[in-house]
């Protein structure tokens, strides 16, 4: 099957064969593909390496073929996006999250569009925490593991903003004491349900729910960028003004 045209981002590139790379992408309207990029190292190739950097939207030209695509073209879609320094390390956690989350040929257009929108957020200066933690939710309500943010699971009421409440994954949101380990604010649920940036306490304790879930999501397992993201935090903290 040929698919023209495809809205799509690099999500992963490794080496493959001597001239070749094996992707994995995004793709609006098929989901996760691995794709063979086949020559594009080589000094002679038509389609260059450049194009193929991660974060940039593109159009690709694809052969698809049982479990694996072949690239046959690609364009660059509007200006390259520029993530530096931090930036640059939440997209690497959004483009492991995909990867860790999704099957391949699951078309999900809602998370391609919120993939997008995170980028731009991101290369525009916007809150790294607080754009991680939107597309946290945007991914699991995309691939069918929506968060529920508006009820108290036990007893159906409205999430009270000044009650505390603990999230079970299996569950949804359980009221608990203040003190309870994991606690959460019921303003911080109903904040990211809302679509509203919470304050600081919040953002924090948002992060540790949502690990708790993709934790859940990966049968017990870990994010290689967990551990980068927070030895790049220490480095700084033990760097002196």
């Amino acid at each position: 099957m040929r698919l023209e045209q495809q809205p799509s981002y690099v999500l992963h590139a490794r080496p493959y064969r001597e001239t070749s790379l094996l992707l994995e992408c995004l793709t609006r309207e098929h989901g996760r593909l691995g794709v063979v990029a086949r020559g594009v190292r080589g000094e002679r190739s038509r389609l260059r390496r450049t194009q193929l950097e991660p974060f940039q939207p593109l159009a690709m030209d694809l052969l698809l073929r049982g479990e694996m695509a072949t690239l046959t073209g690609v364009e660059t879609v509007g200006t390259p996006l520029r993530l530096p320094g931090d930036a640059g390390l939440a997209g690497l956690y959004l483009n492991e999250l995909v990867v860790r989350l999704t099957g391949r040929q699951d078309p999900y257009p809602r998370l391609f569009d919120a993939y997008a929108g995170t980028l731009a957020r991101l290369a525009a200066g916007e809150s790294l925490a607080w754009s991680l933690r939107r597309f946290e939710r945007d991914l699991l309500e995309a691939i069918g593991y929506g968060l529920q943010l508006q009820h108290d699971s036990d007893s159906g009421e409205p999430l009270a903003a000044a009650a505390s409440y603990r999230y079970l994954v299996e569950q949804g949101a359980v009221r608990c004491a203040a003190d309870s380990p994991h606690a959460l604010r019921g303003s911080d649920l109903l904040a990211l349900g809302q679509d509203r940036v919470p304050d600081a306490r919040g953002l924090k304790a948002l992060r540790d729910m949502m690990r708790e879930v993709i934790r859940f999501h990966l049968g017990g397992g870990e994010l290689r960028a967990w551990r980068v993201l927070a030895t790049a935090v220490s480095g700084r903290r033990a760097t002196p003004d």
